[in-house]
């Protein structure tokens, strides 16, 4: 997942410009995202992307509310910065492998066909999947102040991305592509990023 590709055929450009461009692309062309951005093998990207999107969450959050810093020392600013240390260099990367191991199990799942026997339809790789994961999380850039509703709004739209990205790398039916985007879009979107606390704060 942090290997990056010399050609990547239709991949992702490299640096901060690209990276802004891909933010914006995917909030607002997300098929020509996923039909021309996302190539196998080109994880990196798609890592720093999704580190990206959470820094921007997190730094959201803990200038919206102060108080959710945990006293890790004396000083709020330094536990702040911590923190947000933490989550740039541990928590998000952990976080999208750990969707997108659930993500490549949903999509083999999803894939299974039955014709005298169990078998899987053709379909895109575990890079492709990562990648999709990554950039479907762009909408949670702006989720970071506790406002549920605005948490809502994100979480749904990126779910919604992600049955986009795996419709579009994956070749999936609509059926096949909801059973595969909706395990991994709540345990990233939902859990990861609190839009399920968010969604649960509002029906009570």
């Amino acid at each position: 997942m942090t290997s990056w590709i010399e050609d990547p055929k239709g991949g992702r450009a490299r640096g901060g410009r690209a990276l802004a461009r891909a933010w914006v692309e995917a909030l607002v062309r997300p098929r020509r995202l996923f039909t021309n951005g996302v190539a196998p093998g080109d994880q990196a990207p798609a890592l720093t992307f999704a580190v990206a999107v959470a820094a921007a969450y997190t730094l959201g959050w803990l200038v919206a509310d102060p108080g959710v810093v945990p006293g890790i020392v004396v000083s709020v600013p330094v536990s702040a910065a911590i923190l947000f240390l933490l989550v740039v260099v541990l928590v998000a990367p952990v976080g999208l492998h750990l969707t997108a191991a659930v993500a490549t199990l949903s999509v083999i799942l999803a894939s299974v066909e039955y014709d005298g026997g169990f078998a899987l339809r053709d379909r895109g790789g575990v890079s492709e999947t990562v990648q999709a994961v990554a950039y479907a999380s762009s909408p949670m850039a702006l989720a970071g102040p506790p406002i549920p509703e605005l948490r809502a709004v994100c979480g749904a739209y990126a779910a919604v991305l992600l049955l986009i990205g795996f419709r579009a790398v994956h070749g999936m039916t609509p059926l096949r592509t909801l059973v595969a985007g909706v395990p991994p879009a709540l345990l990233g979107y939902g859990v990861g990023y609190r839009v399920v606390a968010a969604v649960r704060s509002l029906i009570g």
